[in-house]
């Protein structure tokens, strides 16, 4: 049966995603390291995507990873001091920490909870479990406005443009993975159905853009 691997943290630099990776390979939990580096923007949103390295585990595995960098952030938290950066956030920005948790190192998202505590906060495994729950449900809605990205592609595959099969191709297929470990279609049905139509409008038309280039050379 074949492994499947979901992307359970992102970071920006090799050195981070190895020192995750050599955490977990310790404890057991087989690991998956990648890039994300698309050959083309896949985001069509209208922002670039930002090049970040993945560390890949089995779904099943999620809960004891967690677990494990919940008790090595507990044993950092121990040792810091109060000129960390984040003892000058106010409330609200450490509320931000916990709410976009996946956005955080565990050891940031650990002092967070240390701090507003100090502060007379109550923060408690339901208040979590909320602050989970709307995020994941945040983050799996599909991208919006992909119509400068749909007109777009039906009219490079109307003129034969391999361009417009690549962007009704990720329009169509395009996948994102949550911080749980689920993985859902980067935008709406709607979209994704013009982005297999334009796929194949690309496949149809692309061998007579061809062959009619090699009849003018002739």
């Amino acid at each position: 049966m074949k492994e499947t691997y979901s992307v359970f943290r992102k970071y920006p630099t090799i050195f981070q995603a190895k020192e995750l990776e050599d955490l977990l390979n310790q404890n057991n939990i087989s690991t998956q390291l990648t890039d994300n580096i698309a050959p083309v923007d896949a985001s069509f949103s209208g922002n670039t995507l930002q090049n970040e390295y993945e560390v890949k585990i089995q779904f099943e595995d999620f809960e004891k990873a967690e677990q494990i960098l919940e008790k090595e952030a507990e044993n950092l938290i121990s040792q810091v001091d109060s000129n960390h950066y984040l003892f000058d956030f106010t409330n609200d920005e450490l509320y931000e920490i916990l709410l976009k948790a996946d956005e955080w190192s565990e050891f940031d998202n650990k002092l967070a909870q240390k701090i507003l505590t100090k502060r007379g906060k109550s923060i408690d495994d339901d208040l979590l479990k909320v602050l989970k729950k709307q995020r994941i449900e945040s983050l799996a809605k599909p991208e919006e406005n992909q119509k400068p990205w749909i007109i777009s592609g039906y009219i490079f595959s109307i003129l034969g443009g391999f361009l417009g099969i690549l962007i009704g191709y990720f329009l169509w297929t395009s996948k994102k993975s949550l911080p749980n470990g689920q993985i859902v279609y980067s935008y709406s049905e709607n979209d994704r159905a013009h982005g297999k139509i334009i796929f194949y409008i690309g496949l149809i038309i692309l061998p007579f853009y061809i062959l009619l280039k090699i009849i003018n050379l002739i």
